[in-house]
């Protein structure tokens, strides 16, 4: 398989607050959120990072995405490094987090548009993609409302769809279900599998074992920044559920044991 995106050794610190120190209860000026992290994606495949909320996944997604510049290390996205060439990296790429938040005076025809043009898709290509991605996510009827109308499921679907307006081979999903309900859940988790099966590389960050089960070919499980295991979905279960398998390298990384 080709190698379409390699993560090496990143690293990125912040500098925490008194009002942070003190509700995280530590002395500590800096936190560490991603600590020399590395990994591999190829063609076609679905890697899921998975790991407990403030496990570092969705700064190393800002890394990856060239919105966040590491302190050491870098990543490599066809080649274009996101230190050296960000610019290159976010025409390669579509980055969808549940903490996008869309302008809610704007409508998702203006929001498909614009973001069509600022990707350089010429207007045919632009108007033929918004029509099929509008009547797959049931977006047609509401082209017109305003965002701030909308539901929390719908503004997703949005989301999802300015995200990819350009088509890009490599799509990275911050958390792409949370707080959806069921039906909308599966409406995003499906395109997911449309996307694999399309070929498309993408990149899934979550906390939820079952998205990674049914739609990862590999896993990389990331405890305190840190990647603590990273393999085929397979051979990391080995006839155990992936729920449990996380508790027990989650024991073993914290020197605990959880009752199950």
């Amino acid at each position: 398989m080709r190698e379409l995106l390699k993560v090496q050794n990143l690293r990125k610190s912040f500098k925490i607050s008194a009002k942070q120190q003190k509700i995280q209860n530590t002395k500590e000026r800096i936190k560490v959120a991603v600590d020399d992290l590395s990994f591999t994606a190829y063609e076609g495949e679905v890697f899921g990072l998975l790991g407990p909320n403030g496990a570092g996944k969705t700064t190393t997604l800002r890394m990856m995405s060239a919105l966040v510049k590491p302190d050491q290390g870098d990543v490599l996205i066809e080649g274009s490094s996101v230190v050296k060439n960000p610019d290159e990296v976010r025409s390669k790429i579509g980055f969808l987090t549940s903490e996008l938040k869309l302008e809610e005076f704007f409508t998702p025809n203006y929001l498909f548009s614009f973001f069509s043009e600022l990707h350089g898709v010429g207007k045919a290509e632009a108007a033929a993609r918004k029509q099929k991605l509008f009547e797959r996510f049931g977006i047609t009827k509401f082209a017109e409302v305003k965002v701030g109308n909308l539901s929390t499921g719908m503004k997703q679907k949005i989301s999802l769809v300015i995200s990819i307006v350009h088509d890009p081979d490599i799509i990275i999903f911050d958390e792409p279900t949370n707080g959806l309900d069921v039906l909308t859940a599966k409406v995003v988790t499906d395109f997911l599998l449309e996307l694999k099966d399309q070929g498309k590389t993408i990149i899934v960050s979550t906390h939820i074992f079952s998205l990674i089960e049914k739609i990862c070919d590999r896993v990389g499980v990331i405890i305190d920044g840190k990647m603590a295991v990273c393999d085929t979905l397979e051979h990391l279960t080995n006839e155990k559920s992936l729920e449990d398998k996380f508790f027990d390298i989650y024991a073993e990384r914290a020197g605990e044991t959880y009752e199950k």
